[in-house]
């Protein structure tokens, strides 16, 4: 079949996409609610640092195959490298149920972060080759609002379970599922994107051998050397850093104001649920209005839903703030990726997007590092506070950095 680019001429396979990036939301899913209960009250850590160290490896991992991955899928093709990240997430449920010991749990968050560094990468480039340029916002909306709100529902379903069954094993049995499922829908039903690439590339201007550029080029080219990445990247690393501080700290916060387990999957599950609805919106917003005033309010509306979290311990504030978390990442996550794309040409693209990920995947080790030290050294609350106050920084940088991309 020859390739054509737009959305409508791919809606079977990209609608499969979709539902295929659920499935790798709920494998993340699968932890936000339990696991720093988990490491807590089964495995008596007393330490914030070692209770967040399963994110940490789950974000170096995630962020150093970010690289690898998108670099490779540009030349041996998307699909494989989409089966081979759910082999990774197979043995994932089963080490988390059988561990005798939190290292193990480590080691599981290595192979998440390896699924979700190849398996979600390529749901998003895939995506972006279907459509095309003109309508690429839209498709990470959708993308990531099929992602984040499989992450919020498994949350909250993983949070009823183990409030009413225990914190292990019954949570986890879910996850078995989820990678089998995906793991075939991958095998047998997704079809390579590369034609799609080389389709919009021959309308694009056309790139010699010698003005290809090496990953060390892009690397520094979406790092630092251009304004606009750099704001991108930025943003998105200080997002995931306070993503991966609600992630570690926020179950051990609202446990220690006396929140049932229960409840707080609830909580957990309204900031992921409110991310991934509100990017069917915001998605297609950033194509008509911009993507730096989303970027740059979309992290102020997070620095004040953080805040409010900390600021009114009660239940009711509570949920609001995860509201004004999870709608101020709905308008970064999908417009940051979109920003990227707009500045990269498509024979290098994909491994812009690696490298933007890269970055921003890192901000979960350095968000639970951070994190975690300050709580240990201090409390919880202050490195709350923190992580709110980097969030707002980090917005007023896109606000004064990030341009529009040249037409």
């Amino acid at each position: 079949m020859t390739p054509r680019l737009g959305l409508r001429e791919n809606l079977p396979q990209f609608t499969l996409l979709v539902g295929l990036n659920a499935f790798v939301g709920a494998m993340v899913g699968l932890e936000r609610t339990v696991l720093p209960l988990l490491g807590e009250q089964e495995f008596g850590l007393t330490s914030k640092t070692a209770i967040t160290s399963f994110i940490v490896s789950f974000g170096v991992t995630k962020a150093l195959l970010n690289l690898v991955a998108a670099r490779l899928s540009d030349r041996v093709g998307r699909k494989p490298i989409l089966v081979v990240g759910w082999l990774f997430a197979l043995p994932v449920p089963f080490l988390i149920i059988a561990a005798p010991a939190w290292w193990w749990v480590d080691v599981a968050n290595v192979l998440l972060g390896a699924n979700q560094a190849m398996a979600w990468s390529m749901t998003v480039i895939m995506k972006i080759d279907l459509v095309g340029p003109r309508r690429r916002g839209l498709a990470l909306g959708l993308n990531e609002f099929a992602g984040y709100v499989a992450v919020g529902l498994t949350s909250w379903i993983t949070g009823f379970i183990a409030g009413n069954w225990g914190l292990r094993p019954y949570p986890f049995y879910l996850g078995i599922g989820v990678a089998v499922i995906g793991l075939a829908a991958s095998v047998f039903a997704v079809r390579e994107t590369r034609g799609h690439v080389a389709l919009e590339s021959s309308a694009a201007p056309p790139l010699s051998a010698s003005d290809t550029p090496g990953l060390g080029r892009i690397f520094y080219v979406t790092s630092v050397g251009n304004a606009s990445l750099f704001a991108a990247c930025q943003a998105g690393l200080v997002n995931n850093l306070n993503d991966g501080m609600s992630w570690g700290l926020f179950p051990l916060f609202f446990a220690a104001h006396g929140l049932p387990i229960a409840a707080i999957g609830v909580v957990k599950a309204v900031y992921p649920l409110t991310w991934g609805l509100l990017q069917i919106a915001t998605g297609p917003l950033s194509d008509r209005l911009g993507r730096r005033g989303l970027i740059a309010w979309g992290m102020i509306v997070q620095a004040g839903g953080i805040w409010l979290t900390v600021l009114v311990p009660d239940y009711r504030a509570w949920l609001a703030g995860a509201v004004l978390q999870g709608a101020g990442t709905a308008m970064v996550y999908p417009t940051l990726l979109a920003a990227i794309a707009d500045h990269a040409h498509p024979q290098w693209r994909a491994s812009s997007l690696g490298v933007y990920r890269f970055w921003r995947d890192l901000g979960y080790a350095i968000g639970a590092l951070l994190s975690g030290v300050i709580a240990d050294a201090v409390d919880l609350d202050a490195a709350i506070h923190v992580v709110a106050a980097l969030t707002l920084a980090s917005g007023i940088v896109v606000a004064m950095t990030m341009r529009r991309p040249r037409a």
